[in-house]
């Protein structure tokens, strides 16, 4: 049976990943009434209240704003009910939707999941696709069910992954990628609900919440296995290394094959880079960043040392 439209959808989502669906939904005239966000949260050095992204979006779309903390009060699942959304659209909201939220919408929830699934079901799919060196992942528009990720797909994009691409880079090229996906899913309602496909569950892998401490390089590590750590905590939390008593991050690099015999665990010169030797080659550091301190380039690092390099600390 065709859907009546435009339908009233509530779009639920926190960080910058989301907005371009929010724009896109609106930009084709779809009835977004309301945006469900996650409440505002200390951060930086103030520790003032930030608003997340797509928030503030919502705000300067002119779009009312609910910020529930979950969904275990009947509160929190009153106010969805009020707003009757014919599809809720999902796109990295971070909290879990009981059952009952799931059950609201008479047509569904949709969620954009940057992976293609069942790949890399989880909190970190652009950031496991690049440390496992996979040549390629991609957007799945799915229906939500109560298993994580688990929900059959309506749509998939894949796209190849360059081979120095971070996951900053990889996420913007997704969203955009995601939104444009998610208007042609949603367009389909047009004609009535679309099939969508069950995952094949033989294939499934998961992927797990990364910690701040994830990015702390290990000596043992190859000069692969190092580069794509480099670039898959890149922005956040960054790989790193101790230097000097506090933490060195490392926000850009490059790697050169090299079996030239260099010491493991200190910096080493390379050309106007400084350097750190892996198995199989040498990580040259192009951009650094100490706790507290801005960012510089490889050279502005050295030159700032002096010339005197000293050890660095790797995970044990």
């Amino acid at each position: 049976m065709p859907v009546a439209f435009p339908m009233k959808i509530t779009f639920m989502g926190s960080p910058n990943f989301a907005i371009p669906a929010l724009r896109a939904l609106q930009s084709e005239g779809h009835k977004v009434s309301l945006v469900v966000t996650q409440p505002d949260r200390p951060a930086g050095r103030g520790r003032k209240l930030q608003m997340s992204p797509v928030k503030i979006e919502a705000n300067a779309l002119n779009i009312p704003v609910f910020q529930p903390e979950s969904f275990k009060s009947s509160d929190s699942v009153q106010t969805l009910v009020e707003a009757s959304p014919d599809l809720i659209v999902v796109a990295a909201y971070g909290i879990i939707l009981p059952k009952k939220v799931l059950e609201i919408p008479t047509l569904g929830t949709l969620n954009i999941h940057p992976s293609l699934l069942p790949r890399w079901r989880g909190p970190s799919p652009i950031q496991s696709a690049i440390l496992a060196g996979d040549g390629s992942t991609g957007i799945s528009i799915i229906f939500l069910n109560e298993e994580m990720d688990a929900g059959p797909i309506l749509s998939q994009h894949e796209v190849e992954i360059s081979s120095s691409e971070t996951t900053g880079e990889l996420e913007k090229r997704l969203a955009e990628i995601g939104a444009l996906a998610l208007t042609k899913c949603v367009d389909e309602f047009k004609n009535g609900i679309p099939i969508a496909v069950p995952q094949d569950e033989e294939k499934v892998t998961f992927c797990q919440l990364i910690s701040k401490q994830a990015g702390h390089l290990r000596s043992d590590m190859t000069i692969t296995q190092a580069d794509r750590a480099v670039r898959a905590y890149s922005p956040s939390p960054g790989a790193f290394v101790n230097y000097r008593g506090s933490k060195l991050v490392i926000r850009r690099s490059s790697r050169v094959s090299s079996n030239m015999d260099a010491p493991r665990g200190v910096l080493l010169r390379y050309g106007d880079f400084p350097a750190i030797s892996f198995d199989g080659g040498i990580l040259v550091l192009e951009e650094l960043q100490r706790s507290g301190r801005a960012r510089v380039n490889g050279t502005d690092f050295l030159n700032g040392e002096r010339g005197v390099l000293h050890e660095v600390g790797f995970a044990n």
